[in-house]
């Protein structure tokens, strides 16, 4: 299939004995300078010389010094391409003097949104990778999906989605009350279809709540310290000033949470990166500050699915405290990262609000994407794969909390936990942690310590094991490198 061919030339007068060296450097150029990118296929010699205004014979000729040159090949059978040519040295950067928000120039913001790359080096090796938040996406079911997906695109065939009124518009129907159910069951979240509002994964939730909540230059958000960099990135670029709040065995230190602050973001449920669960008592005294200040609370449920020990605990967002938590989901854990979807469960004061920001950003997620996991949650393939994934998920995290207590008794404490998909340990001695993690990365071992997390000075040492993302073998290979990085 030819591709469209749309580069502007001038074309030379009739007759003109320059047309063909006119041709030939207006080609060259383009190649040159990336307009013709490599691979294009260049018109074949009959319509080269109607679009060219020339000849066959002289679009035949120019092919064949391009050819000489070095900026096309050609494919028997199949036509004239543009070649791979080695990289022209790098033309002078232009500057402006236009200023750029300095938000997104502070070190502490790319630092932040640039989280999960790590530095060169670190793919050499056996390749492991203990980083938390990832998953094993070789075993989801493709195979459903795929064909869920495809019955509901059919569907969309049938009868397309309206585009005369996308004002308002707050996600799918059927996914919001997929969503509703599912949380019902998993996170204990009572509430109804009108009060979610779909997003483009965690991320863009977060990023939609600063939206609304911070009012630049004046709000105050309370962060947990360490906590996750990502969320901070949003509220302080909507402008609100962050305020690191410690967390302990219990979780979040709630009276240690600033009179200032209106906005208290947590991860109840599995903390990160530290994983402990916030306690009952902790909760209540949370929820009834919240309402005593005047303040809201945003509570990132990232992995609440993956439970292994004790009774469910409910999540924040019970009837009681509705009208001050906004609890923010996400497929990425439980489904795949890929798909970029997540949902807000919001208060009814605050949802128009919502869903016009969200409006404002993008409209709505893809319909399709949208009707397609809904019916995957609809048709219970959720709960199947998610049944799956814990079981498998417990059976590493036994595996490698046994091997940290066995051979790193004394040098590193796993941290207590009894959800998610990774596992803490704090450091026993005063060993310099971001020299081993150094030393695993020239290794191919990806690995996390604490000290990436803390927006102020880093209290404790550690490592934060992932293992949604390696086999037991990798788990155990991984471990034995590490313990040589220890020990060097």
């Amino acid at each position: 299939m030819e591709s469209l061919f749309e580069i502007e030339f001038d074309r030379a007068a009739p007759g003109s004995r320059d047309a063909g060296r006119g041709l030939y450097r207006q080609l060259k150029d383009a190649i040159e300078d990336g307009r013709l990118t490599v691979g294009t296929k260049l018109p074949a010699s009959r319509k080269g010389a109607e679009l060219f205004g020339v000849s066959r014979n002289t679009v035949a000729e120019i092919y064949d010094r391009l050819l000489n040159d070095g900026y096309v090949t050609a494919r028997q059978g199949s036509g004239t391409y543009v070649a791979e040519r080695k990289p022209a040295a790098p033309a002078a950067t232009r500057t402006s003097a236009y200023p750029l928000n300095p938000v997104w120039l502070a070190e502490e913001t790319v630092a932040a949104m640039g989280f999960w790359r790590d530095a060169p080096g670190a793919e050499a090796g056996p390749g492991l990778d203990f980083r938390p938040a990832l998953i094993d996406s070789r075993l989801f079911p493709f195979d459903i999906y795929r064909r869920v997906s495809a019955k509901q695109l059919r569907g969309l065939e049938k009868k397309p989605p309206s585009y005369k009124s996308p004002q308002g518009n707050q996600g799918n129907f059927h996914l919001r009350e997929a969503i509703t159910n599912h949380i019902a069951l998993t996170r204990a979240v009572a509430c109804r279809p009108d009060d979610v509002v779909v997003t483009s994964g965690a991320q863009q939730a977060f990023d939609l709540l600063a939206r609304i909540l911070v009012t630049p230059g004046e709000t105050m958000v309370a962060v947990e310290d360490p906590g996750y960099p990502p969320l901070r990135a949003a509220f302080a670029a909507a402008g609100a000033f962050l305020a690191p709040v410690p967390v302990d065995a219990e979780g979040l230190v709630v009276e240690a949470v600033p009179a200032e602050a209106r906005i208290i973001c947590v991860t109840p449920s599995h903390q990160f990166p530290l994983g402990v669960t916030l306690s009952k008592r902790r909760r209540s005294a949370l929820v009834e500050l919240a309402r005593s200040r005047g303040a809201v609370i945003v509570e990132d449920d990232y992995d609440g699915e993956f439970r292994y020990d004790g009774n469910p605990l409910h999540s924040l967002r019970a009837a009681d405290a509705a009208d001050v938590v906004f609890y923010v989901g996400t497929f990425s854990k439980c489904m795949l990262p890929s798909l970029r979807l997540g949902f807000v469960v919001v208060p009814d004061w605050a949802r128009p609000t919502l869903v016009a920001a969200k409006n404002c950003l993008d409209w709505h997620c893809s319909t399709p994407l949208q009707t397609g996991v809904a019916a995957f949650i609809a048709e219970g393939h959720l709960a199947h794969h998610v049944r799956k994934m814990r079981a498998l998920y417990r059976k590493r995290r036994q595996m490698l909390i046994e091997r940290l207590r066995r051979d790193f008794a004394d040098r590193l404490e796993p941290v207590a936990s009894a959800y998610g998909m990774h596992v803490a340990a704090y450091a026993r001695d005063g060993r310099d942690l971001e020299a081993v993690a150094a030393r695993l990365a020239g290794q191919g071992v990806k690995i996390h310590t604490l000290q990436r997390y803390y927006l102020g000075v880093p209290g404790r040492r550690g490592l934060v094991f992932g293992y949604g993302a390696v086999d037991p073998d990798e788990i155990a290979r991984g471990l034995d490198l590490l313990g040589k990085a220890m020990v060097a």
